[in-house]
């Protein structure tokens, strides 16, 4: 039976990851704009991977601040960080992207990062137009929530697909998690920034975007081959 729609997540999969020190960067100027002049790196690495309401809470509490304001704050100040990334060459498009005009379903992107991150990556490199529907996180605390392993998101993109069976490709185990919580297939694709240990079993192993073309269930385009660039906007 064929796919409806194939999901992807973004970072690690679409485009390189942020780079580690942007993210701590962006996290400690977060902290400096909401007034704590030193915070401790711990707490910096804290905000800037992995943060849980629970943590989110306990630190705003210790430094006085307003917990929804600070993760707006947050979020937008990692969002910026990353836009000057994509400007400045650091965060790029993998070269097997183009593989997926080969493919004949519709497509959605499924991400943890910023919404308004996703969407300037894709208008900066005109990917827009490959993608009939693409989520981020909202900045407000619940999207903390939502994120994968959780499912809301991907639920969300197959329901503007109106995709009964899908398949959802990411490089990490929550993805993995976050399909399997949809109920939906998924392929885990390898990448150098990932060791490739799981703890979960993917439906399938993808070495490079262009095996999926491999796959049971994925149709070629019949236009295959026509478009093959990412350009800058």
């Amino acid at each position: 039976m064929e796919y409806d729609a194939i999901l992807f997540d973004h970072d690690g999969v679409i485009t390189t990851p942020p780079p580690l020190d942007l993210l701590h960067a962006a996290a400690r100027q977060t902290f400096v704009e909401a007034g704590v002049e030193s915070p401790p790196d711990r707490h910096v690495e804290g905000l800037a991977l992995g943060v849980t309401v629970d943590w989110l809470e306990d630190r705003c509490a210790e430094y006085g601040l307003d917990r929804d304001e600070f993760w707006e704050l947050r979020d937008g100040t990692a969002a910026a960080f990353q836009r000057e990334a994509v400007r400045e060459g650091d965060k790029t498009p993998y070269d097997d992207v183009t593989a997926l005009d080969a493919l004949d379903h519709d497509l959605g992107i499924v991400s943890s990062n910023q919404h308004e991150t996703i969407e300037f990556v894709l208008e900066h490199f005109d990917l827009a137009d490959r993608f009939e529907t693409y989520y981020g996180r909202e900045p407000v605390v619940e999207s903390i929530r939502r994120r994968k392993p959780n499912s809301h998101y991907v639920e969300r993109a197959l329901s503007d697909l109106n995709a009964e069976r899908a398949l959802f490709v990411g490089d990490s185990e929550s993805d993995v998690e976050a399909a399997h919580n949809a109920g939906i297939d998924s392929a885990y694709l390898h990448r150098p920034h990932r060791d490739g240990s799981l703890s979960v079993d993917p439906t399938h192993e993808l070495d490079s975007l262009t095996d999926l073309h491999d796959l049971p269930g994925v149709r070629a385009a019949a236009d295959a081959g026509r478009r093959g660039s990412v350009t800058e906007s």
